[in-house]
């Protein structure tokens, strides 16, 4: 009989008891909102982002509502005005050209590459269509970075690099999120640490933290940031500024300052889970592994092969006959969305493209995610299943 994987896909790792005593200890007090403090008290959200900063290596942290509103205010703070070009992946999620969508802008799409990641040459391309890249390091594969700022810099472009997926992950020694002038970071319970939803933005600059802070709803109460510029700076800003609240909570921020002080372990479990389920599926006929540079320090929460090539119903019959023996695999490219794995065809408040390289790709790209809370027995399961069915698939075809 064919073995069947009973875990789930969707089931986190319960909040570390610290965290849940933090949270404890804020509920006990009252004092949510992140500016309500008493006498001689910091506040668990300030913390957090002078605490994020130094682990970062970045002068400055605003913590938000989500991810996909510290990417919409980057724009914002970075001067991108309506009808605006904004370069990004053709291969992200939607929060990413919904964020270029939300300040009036217009997402111009850069091609993938069968690594995964943005084609460099296709941005060099297409340097002089926008003077800002949007960088979704999709599904944590980074690009060389180094390349990629060489580009932007002779452009003049600023990047924005959305790390949602790489909170911890590092190219040749610099940390995801250190290479452009702004990174920013999701908290979503399928991130990295989890607050249910949240975000996190850094930087170096001046004039973008605090742009940031007064777009975030900070009122005129900047000066209670311990991650900030001095109050200079917002007397430059402060009344040309507007308000569009989305600050994180103090309930959120303790929720999250122990889960960031354990992170370094969490990404060595989350590698050594995909490397078990990367080795399972190594020689299978007709899949390929997506290689990761030996620059690149990835985080694996998720896993990507392709089926390059492969028929339509015939990716969708893989899928099919894992889901039946317990392994949820998602396909980014079933012409309709489904859940997370829209594509950029999908988004029709942008202009349609012809990329026919990404077209291929997206075709073939299969998705998993790989929960801590599955064993490495549970991905040495899943990669077997996934090779027989993947298999038998390509040999009757």
């Amino acid at each position: 009989m064919s073995e069947t994987f009973t875990g789930s896909f969707t089931q986190q790792e319960p909040i570390p008891e610290d965290a849940i005593e933090a949270a404890l200890a804020v509920l006990r007090h009252g004092r949510l909102h992140r500016y309500n403090v008493a006498e001689g008290e910091a506040g668990e959200t300030a913390l957090l982002e002078q605490e994020f900063a130094a682990q970062m290596g970045a002068k400055y942290c605003l913590a938000v509502a989500s991810g996909g509103y510290a990417l919409a205010t980057s724009l914002r703070a970075i001067g991108v005005q309506p009808g605006d070009n904004v370069l990004t992946n053709a291969f992200t999620l939607a929060p990413v050209p919904g964020s270029i969508a939300s300040v009036g802008a217009v997402p111009v799409f850069v091609e993938v590459t069968e690594d995964l990641t943005i084609d460099l040459e296709d941005l060099a391309a297409k340097a002089d269509q926008a003077k800002v890249l949007m960088l979704s390091h999709m599904r944590g594969h980074l690009c060389d970075m180094d390349r990629l700022m060489e580009i932007c810099n002779a452009a003049g472009i600023t990047v924005i690099e959305d790390c949602a997926h790489t909170m911890g992950a590092s190219w040749n020694g610099v940390l995801s999120g250190r290479h452009g002038a702004v990174g920013c970071y999701s908290c979503q319970t399928y991130k990295h640490v989890n607050s249910g939803e949240g975000g996190l933005l850094v930087t170096d600059d001046d004039e973008i933290a605090a742009r940031a802070i007064m777009m975030s709803g900070s009122y005129m109460l900047f000066g209670r940031h311990l991650a900030a510029p001095g109050p200079e700076v917002f007397e430059r800003v402060k009344y040309e500024t507007p308000n569009i609240s989305g600050r994180m909570d103090n309930l959120r921020a303790a929720i999250l300052r122990p889960q960031l002080r354990d992170l370094d372990t969490q990404v060595e479990r989350w590698n050594d889970r995909y490397r078990t389920v990367e080795d399972g599926l190594r020689g299978t006929p007709g899949l390929t592994v997506v290689e990761r540079p030996k620059q690149e320090i990835y985080v694996g929460s998720s896993i990507q092969f392709l089926l390059l090539d492969w028929s339509e119903d015939a990716v969708q019959e893989v899928v099919r006959r894992c889901a039946a023996r317990g392994v949820e695999l998602k396909w980014f490219g079933t012409p309709e969305p489904v859940a997370f794995t829209s594509r950029y065809d999908s988004w029709r408040y942008a202009d349609t493209q012809r990329l026919p390289q990404s077209d291929r790709i997206l075709a073939g790209i299969i998705d998993m995610r790989v929960p801590l809370t599955f064993s490495l027995e549970d991905c040495a399961q899943i990669a077997r299943i996934i090779r027989a069915e993947v298999s038998a698939v390509y040999q009757s075809g």
